[in-house]
């Protein structure tokens, strides 16, 4: 996947979100905030999410209860500890809603403010994945356990 587009009543206020939250980055903006392209850290792409502007009045997204759409994005962090980190700073933005061992990722759900979910997470070597690699996996997730685990696997926590 290249980018993700996405509707949102007012672009400004979802990229500053995701400028404090997620630590990206502004490429271009309008003037009259009519939408926001953003790079995500590390990114060498032109931008990764762009956000356009609707206006307040739009309604929430019932993509999945009563319509079909799109679930969720899913945004990789480079290392066990960069999730945790993410971890904290959706925590204390109030939007993390959920964390989940896939076996082959560990990931942290959370919302954004006009309530559209989105994923963060991190990706395990494929070498590890083993037979998790072709299982539909949700359990707990145990995120100081699993950088315990990796830490002495990769000799980090990757």
């Amino acid at each position: 996947m290249n980018h993700a587009v996405l509707y949102v009543r007012d672009a400004r206020r979802t990229a500053e979100f995701y400028r404090n939250v997620l630590d990206f980055t502004t490429v271009i903006e309008d003037a009259d905030g009519g939408f926001v392209f953003l790079r995500g850290p590390d990114s060498d792409n032109h931008h990764d999410l762009a956000l356009f502007t609707i206006g307040t009045a739009a309604g929430d997204s019932e993509a999945g209860r009563r319509t079909v759409g799109l679930y969720h994005i899913a945004w990789e962090v480079p290392t066990l500890d960069e999730l945790a980190a993410v971890r904290e700073r959706l925590t204390e933005a109030g939007a993390l809603i959920g964390a989940s061992d896939h076996g082959a990722n560990k990931s942290l759900y959370a919302r954004d403010p006009d309530d559209l979910e989105f994923e963060v997470m991190w990706l395990v070597p494929a070498e590890f994945w083993g037979a998790e690699e072709h299982q539909a996996i949700v359990r707990p997730l145990d995120l100081d356990g699993e950088r315990s685990r990796f830490g002495a696997l990769l000799g980090d926590a990757r």
